[in-house]
Formats: C-alpha cells, structure tokens, sequence
C-alpha cells in the first residue's frame, strides 16, 4: 500500500474507520493520522472500536468521552496524540447515543489536525506533538 501512496506523491495518510494493525515504514512516521472514538490511551487497542468503545466507557463509570487524533505508529491506538474534544457522559446514556455525542467531536477534531498538518504547524518531540501558533492570526 505504501509503494502506491509514494508513487502518488502523497503528504498525509488519513485514516477513519482502520480496524487492522498497520504496518508503517519509518518513513511515514508522522505522517499517517487517525482518529479514536475515546481519550487514549484508555479505552484503545485490538478490539476497542465503535460500540465496544462507548460501552466501555459507559460501564467503567467515566463521566467524560470524546475523541482522540493521532498519529500512527506500529502498535494500536499508541502514536502521539495530536488532539482531543470532549463531551459528557450522561447517567442515562447507552452506547448509541455516547457515539452520537463523540461523533459530533470527531467531525470538528479531524478537519483541524488535518489542517493544522497542512499548515505545517505540528511537530512530533517524542510521545508530544507541539502545535506551533497561526503565523496568519494577527
């Protein structure tokens, strides 16, 4: 898959909806994005996608969820954490209805990582991920 992305001249690899570990060349370290239905590190890895993820959360008694932007690295749900948004987890919540919340953070959250990498404004210094201010704000 990667030989296609670089014969396509690709700057970013976004990622929605990946399920399998994927296999990252340490060249496109920092510049595969993905997006987790939960505030990693908890509730992440093999098996914690959609439902799975928000009944977790429910069970384990957490009063906030929300959304986490990534990058990927070679283990599941680990890569630095570009941002997060948050929502409530509500006492009589069920899953479907905390993923509809978390949804509506997801579609905010992934437009500006995705923003922020094309305005070159995201520097990975270990596990952090520093985001430079808006050069273009005044």
């Amino acid at each position: 898959m990667f030989e296609l992305i670089d014969e396509a001249n690709v700057d970013l690899v976004c990622l929605a909806g990946w399920l399998c570990l994927l296999d990252v060349p340490e060249k496109w370290l920092g510049k595969v994005m993905n997006i987790h239905p939960a505030l990693l590190p908890s509730f992440g890895g093999k098996g914690m996608y959609g439902h799975r993820v928000h009944q977790a959360v429910i069970d384990h008694g957490c009063k906030i969820s929300g959304c986490t932007v990534h990058f990927v690295d070679n283990t599941y749900d680990n890569g630095p954490i570009i941002l997060q948004r948050v929502c409530p987890v509500l006492d009589n919540d069920s899953a479907d209805a905390l993923a509809r919340r978390v949804f509506e953070e997801e579609k905010i959250a992934y437009p500006e990582a995705i923003r922020l990498f094309a305005q070159n404004r995201l520097t990975i210094r270990g596990r952090r991920v520093m985001i430079s201010p808006d050069q273009n704000r005044k």
